[in-house]
């Protein structure tokens, strides 16, 4: 396989005055992946040149702290999950209104964390937040077909993730959710082999396993196959992209004074 680079680019860091070649952090290693995750983890300027192993280009989250190599990344989650249907929209899982809450706030973190999923219609019955509560006991999520459709809002996984959720479990994704969710690290977006939603129910007890991909559902007793999340698995790991690329040493660890 050919070496191939590539780079990714937010225009949110326009606003701390990087210059333009700041806010691209490009890429050297290929991406191992399903078929089906690489087409949803769209990169920008993909091209077959070669670059620098020394590179000047800034992180998009100054926010986010790298990963030391010494920590051990957590491989397993066990909990009780939630389980939606299909389509389920960024409208549904954080409406526009709070978009206004910024992430690298702390406490508008934690406030953004307490409407995850507030847009969900009257037909799910059982509240993903209990009220009063600005976290969810449901740590894993299960979903249909297209889970995160519509607006391309990085809010949408930064608030499941401030919620407490963990991993998404869904049958396909939107494409822009399935890289935001790389891209920020806050939640494990992962493909089913089946039809989960069916077979799960909200409140079962299940542990989600990701080096074998496997879903356990220990309230049913039965284990499902989940397709490898690929490389997309070590920025997550790292707390997002940028966060990725400083601790295998792709940028700087600090951003300009």
């Amino acid at each position: 396989m050919a070496t191939t680079s590539a780079s990714v680019f937010n225009p949110a860091l326009a606003l701390n005055n990087y210059s333009k070649e700041q806010l691209h952090v490009a890429f050297t290693s290929n991406l191992r992946m399903s078929t089906s995750c690489f087409t949803k983890f769209q990169l920008k300027h993909f091209s077959s040149s070669l670059i620098p192993s020394q590179s000047t280009r800034i992180p998009i989250c100054a926010a986010t702290s790298p990963t030391s190599p010494s920590e051990t990344t957590a491989t397993t989650f066990h909990g009780l999950c939630y389980v939606l249907g299909n389509n389920i929209d960024t409208d549904q899982i954080i409406p526009a209104e709070y978009l206004t809450l910024v992430p690298s706030k702390p406490d508008e973190y934690r406030k953004l964390g307490s409407f995850a999923l507030i847009g969900l219609p009257s037909t799910y019955e059982t509240r993903f937040i209990e009220s009063g509560e600005v976290q969810s006991k449901y740590s894993i999520v299960i979903g249909g077909e297209n889970f995160g459709c519509g607006s391309s809002r990085e809010h949408a996984p930064v608030a499941l993730g401030a919620a407490g959720v963990k991993a998404v479990v869904a049958e396909s994704y939107a494409r822009i959710f399935f890289r935001n969710s790389v891209a920020t690290g806050e939640v494990y977006p992962l493909e089913s082999e089946g039809r989960l939603c069916d077979e799960c129910s909200t409140g079962d007890v299940v542990t989600v396993e990701l080096a074998k991909s496997l879903l356990i559902n220990h309230t049913t007793g039965k284990e499902y196959k989940l397709k490898p999340i690929g490389d997309a698995g070590p920025v997550i790991d790292a707390g997002g992209i940028f966060a990725y690329a400083r601790k295998t040493g792709m940028i700087p660890s600090a951003a300009p004074s």
